[in-house]
């Protein structure tokens, strides 16, 4: 039953973040085509930006207690760089540097939904490779 709600609680976090983070990318985009001002776009980025780091480090630690080591050490990486940003205090979308730094910030958050997708895949794997065992 633990598995299960392991299982259950992981889909849920990797589906949350992927929608915060595409919710950032549409913002990026909107932003990129002057639908929406810089200080909307930038103050709807920031809003969410700490909810997605805490859910990185949710998700990296309840592989890290369910003793998926694999999964764990591969969001290792993301959540160190989210904690590294967070430190430094260079987390949070800057309404006056947003144009200069419009790329980079698109590039970053795709980097992160193609890694995040990894995971997921990793995590599906996972889950096929448990139910095989507990069926034999």
């Amino acid at each position: 039953m633990a598995e299960v709600f392991y299982w259950i609680l992981s889909f849920v976090l990797i589906l949350t973040i992927f929608c915060l983070l595409g919710y950032q990318l549409i913002l990026l985009v909107d932003l990129e085509f002057d639908y929406i001002n810089p200080y909307d776009s930038t103050s709807r980025i920031n809003q969410v930006i700490l909810p997605e780091f805490f859910m990185q480090a949710i998700l990296c630690f309840l592989n890290l207690f369910g003793g998926h080591w694999f999964i764990f050490f591969i969001s290792l990486p993301c959540l160190y760089y989210n904690a590294t940003l967070y430190i430094k205090r260079q987390h949070y979308a800057d309404v006056t540097e947003i144009y200069n730094k419009l790329n980079f910030e698109k590039k970053k958050r795709l980097f992160k939904v193609g890694h995040l997708f990894v995971i997921f895949i990793l995590s599906i794997l996972s889950l096929v490779w448990s139910l095989a065992d507990e069926v034999r």
